[in-house]
């Protein structure tokens, strides 16, 4: 049992060390996760084209046109001048819709979006909904999914509650 724990401890650590922060400017709490998806915070319209110089085909914005400094229509118009694919699917944190999550994940299957590049304002939001992914498509346990999404910046209870209670509806 204690060569069991050890061994899982180590695969949670091993999995979760593949992300990587980077600082690039005009970008909060840039998370590379894998090969195929960078997740972040806010990020101003003019750090577009840096993501479209480092491959990303398609930008996700999960913010609110109506919060501070989200910048919508900017954001968009950046990422189609970098030459990407901009997909806007306003959460809200407080009450965050199944429907927004189901267009999510719809996004994310689709390989000819990636490598994608996920932002929030904080990087909470964007944490939260990859670990809905993460569990579902990936088939990750919790722990190793939750750390994960905490990496990335999920620190809302509200928003990990309604990623657990979504992937239990929809396992």
């Amino acid at each position: 049992m204690k060569k069991l724990l050890i061994t899982s401890a180590m695969l949670l650590v091993a999995a979760v060390a593949f992300a990587q922060k980077e600082t690039i400017e005009g970008i909060r709490n840039f998370t590379k996760v894998d090969a195929t998806v960078a997740c972040a915070g806010s990020t101003e319209p003019a750090a577009m084209a840096e993501i479209g110089k480092r491959g990303y085909k398609t930008v996700i914005s999960l913010r609110e046109a109506t919060e501070t400094g989200a910048l919508i229509d900017e954001s968009n118009k950046a990422a189609t001048a970098a030459g990407m694919k901009f997909v806007h699917l306003p959460i809200n944190s407080m009450k965050p819709d199944e429907a927004v999550v189901d267009r999510y994940l719809t996004a994310l299957k689709d390989t000819s979006n990636q490598p994608v590049f996920i932002y929030c304002a904080s990087g909470s939001r964007a944490g939260a909904l990859w670990l809905i992914k993460r569990m579902l498509v990936d088939g990750w346990p919790e722990d190793k999914a939750t750390s994960e999404a905490v990496m990335i910046g999920m620190s809302s209870p509200t928003l990990k509650q309604f990623a657990l209670d979504y992937v239990a509806k929809h396992k």
